[in-house]
């Protein structure tokens, strides 16, 4: 058993500590928003908050997240009311297909808490994951609006 809290509420999951923790929060925690894309780190659809920092829960084993807090993109919002990214993303259109957006989100939103005035720079370095979609452009454009809301 692996006690893991995630998005403020304990889960008791029957699971392998060597199990990927992307499974866990998918499978045994029941929360689909956070999503697979490659298994190896690199697309970041998977990526959650974990102890307040981004990461890619495809690699980060259920051992390893034990005693911290994790946030997936269910946990985000307060109710019906939006985050400021989230709000971005809507009042920008970013999403075309969809997938690999809470992910993206994700990551914004812990780069935002990092640096609230993000440069184009800081968005290159700090935002590695991909969108199949391209839809980079309107991404960079709700990160702007986002950090000025």
């Amino acid at each position: 058993m692996a006690k893991l809290t995630i998005n403020g509420r304990v889960h008791d999951l029957d699971v392998d500590p060597q199990t990927p923790l992307l499974w866990a929060i998918r499978e045994q925690a029941g929360l689909t928003g956070t999503k697979y894309g490659c298994g190896i780190a690199q697309c970041g659809a998977c990526t959650v908050h974990m102890g307040g920092e981004a990461v890619r829960s495809c690699t980060v084993f259920v051992e390893d997240a034990v005693g911290k807090e994790i946030t997936t993109i269910e946990g985000l919002a307060q109710g019906a009311t939006l985050t400021k990214v989230q709000q971005a993303w809507v009042d920008h259109d970013v999403p075309q297909c969809g997938y690999c957006q809470a992910g993206m989100i994700m990551a914004v939103s812990a780069l935002l808490k990092a640096k609230p005035k993000p440069t184009d720079a800081d968005i290159d370095e700090a935002i590695t994951n991909i969108c199949r979609c391209g839809t980079f452009q309107q991404v960079r454009e709700a990160i702007h609006a986002a950090a000025k809301a």
